[in-house]
């Protein structure tokens, strides 16, 4: 049976509820989280200080990821037309539509791992090296298929996110002319580009289809560097809970289902 794990009673029994409400000060913290690593990078390249630049861009784009991941649950504490919004922006600043992944990203906890349907999933089937030589085929299959799949509002969000993608790349390196801009535009696609990699096949590499979903990790110092975001099958499991609180469900699902954190992303 397909997600068996998400009917186990012991799974069902944890709570979870009273982590999804988010402070003022939360919001703040999660709308900014990524901010200080921008600006960061923007400094290190304009000095040309490229080896800390591309460290600090690379923190940038998983605190990112973080972000637009709750967007994609409507978990950072905004209104729906909020988070709406809020991935319009990410989409501009990390390239790509952010609307298409979260349709793709959906449908993946629905079918996860399912060979047809899960196209988010797909790279986590293959070996290592070749989730890495999918590059950039497989931001394109993500759009591809939200196009295909998505009802007519989602593509008219994606449609809008590519065009502002066109515009932004457009006006950094044919009218403003700035190193750093250019430099951010080049480090997101590839950033893009390595994503079936760093944000599929690490955590979902070796799972199934029905009790052993995804990965996690239990070590505070690599939880705190990766901003919780390897906390990957209690996500799947209470996928509304918000990412800064997924550490208080994995003590709470350790007590209840202790077999699950087996399975390490590192």
């Amino acid at each position: 049976m397909a997600l068996e794990i998400l009917h186990d009673e012991r799974v069902r029994s944890v709570v979870w509820k009273d982590l999804c409400k988010l402070s003022r000060w939360d919001v703040i913290h999660e709308l900014f989280l990524s901010l200080p690593w921008l600006v960061l990078s923007f400094v290190l390249a304009h000095y040309e200080l490229w080896f800390f630049a591309l460290g600090a861009s690379f923190m940038f784009f998983l605190c990112g990821l973080r972000q637009v991941h709750n967007a994609y649950h409507y978990a950072i504490g905004l209104s729906k037309k909020g988070h709406e919004y809020f991935m319009f922006l990410l989409s501009i600043v990390m390239l790509g539509s952010m609307h298409a992944i979260q349709f793709n990203h959906l449908r993946h906890h629905t079918y996860c791992l399912d060979e047809k349907e899960d196209v988010e999933a797909m790279s986590a089937l293959l070996p290592w090296w070749r989730a890495l030589l999918m590059g950039p085929y497989f931001p394109y299959l993500l759009h591809k298929t939200a196009l295909e799949k998505g009802n007519s509002r989602m593509r008219r969000w994606v449609k809008l996110e590519l065009v502002a993608n066109v515009v932004w790349v457009a006006l950094v390196f044919l009218v403003f002319d700035i190193a750093v801009l250019e430099y951010h535009v080049i480090v997101m696609v590839t950033g893009q580009c390595f994503t079936a990699f760093f944000a599929v096949w690490t955590v979902h590499h070796g799972c199934d289809r029905s009790h052993y979903i995804a990965r996690t990790m239990r070590d505070k110092f690599q939880s705190i560097v990766t901003y919780n975001m390897f906390y990957h099958v209690e996500h799947h499991l209470f996928p509304k809970v918000p990412t800064c609180r997924l550490r208080v469900v994995a003590a709470r699902l350790d007590a209840a289902a202790a077999e699950l954190q087996k399975m390490k992303v590192i």
